[in-house]
Formats: structure tokens, C-alpha cells, sequence
């Protein structure tokens, strides 16, 4: 069956179909928030309040885009949001210290285990421009228009963001110049 088909299903109601398009995007929708999160368990929740924004606004999805693409804008502005309400809940508590991190067995694993280490390590700001821009590839003005901030702002927040991703990488896991570069 044609993704089209799946989605004029999805909008009368079909479970069968929701299925579907749950089983071929779930993966990309939880990727992306779980950049923006910064943690397993939000990214867990807002990949899921995304889903049912999805579904919900499913009638209204006109096919002026691809579906894919809808559901990726969606699923950033879910985390988005869930970001500016964890804040609002949390900004008079204490920050628990990092966790020891977990070293895996593939250089691969370990590789992506230290640059999340690092990433978490950027501030919100620089963090979310660093993922929107270099990772997801949105460009500086729709960054601006998320984060209600301008382009030059946005542009500034990059070029902060990968110094410090280089500074991190460099000091706290022992990588050097080009090969902290290349990350």
C-alpha cells in the first residue's frame, strides 16, 4: 500500500493504518526529539505527545509537503514546547551531578556516547541550535522563527556551539585538534 493511502486511512480513523504510519516513522520522530531532549525519558515523552499532536491534526494535514516532513516539524515544535514547560516546572531546582558514562564495546558506540556526553554538557541554547542546524538542517531563519530569536542570533549560537563541542571534545575526552574536528 502507498503512504498516501495509508495516511487518507489514517484520517477516517483506521487503526491499521495509524499502525503503519507509526511503524515507519516512530524511529525518525523519537531521533529527533530525543537530540533536543537530552534525555531518554523527556524524548520518550514527547515523541509521544508528538504522535498524538500528529494524529490529531492528521484532517488537517493538506499534502503541501511531504508526510515525513510535517511529522519531523511537528515532532521539534512537541519538544520545543516540552522544553519551555520543563523550564517553566523546574527552574528552582538543583541539577542532580552527570552520571559516570557508559563505555561500550564498539568504537562506534563509544564515539556516540562521548559526543552526547559533550552535547549535553552545551548550554540549552546552543544546544538546540547546534542540533536544529548541523544534525537536523534547518536553515538560521526557520531556527529564528522556533526559537523566537533572530538569524544572526541563531548564526552567533552555531559558530559558540561548535567551539565549545571542539573545546569539550578536546579537554574532557581526550581527543586532539583534528580528530576532535572531524567528530
Amino acid at each position: 500500500m502507498v503512504e498516501i493511502e495509508y495516511i487518507d486511512r489514517a484520517r477516517r480513523g483506521d487503526g491499521d493504518a495509524i499502525r503503519e504510519l507509526y511503524k515507519r516513522y516512530s524511529p525518525r520522530v523519537y531521533a529527533v526529539v530525543r537530540r533536543l531532549a537530552g534525555d531518554d525519558a523527556l524524548a520518550e515523552d514527547w515523541a509521544q505527545e508528538a504522535w498524538i499532536r500528529a494524529i490529531r491534526a492528521l484532517p488537517n494535514f493538506r499534502g503541501d509537503s511531504r508526510f515525513s516532513t510535517w511529522l519531523h516539524r511537528i515532532a521539534v515544535n512537541s519538544a520545543l514546547h516540552g522544553r519551555r514547560w520543563r523550564d517553566r516546572r523546574t527552574k528552582n531546582e538543583v541539577a542532580l551531578p552527570p552520571a559516570l558514562p557508559i563505555h561500550g564495546r564498539a568504537e562506534q558506540t563509544a564515539l556516540r556516547l562521548t559526543l552526547e556526553q559533550a552535547l549535553q554538557e552545551l548550554p540549552e541554547g546552543m544546544r538546540q541550535v547546534l542540533v536544529l542546524h548541523d544534525v537536523e538542517g534547518y536553515t538560521h531563519e526557520d531556527i529564528g522563527e522556533m526559537l523566537g530569536v533572530t538569524a544572526g542570533t541563531s548564526k552567533s549560537q552555531l559558530f559558540k556551539a561548535r567551539a565549545r563541542m571542539r573545546k569539550l571534545l578536546e579537554t574532557s575526552h581526550g581527543m586532539e585538534g583534528e580528530e576532535a574536528c572531524n567528530t
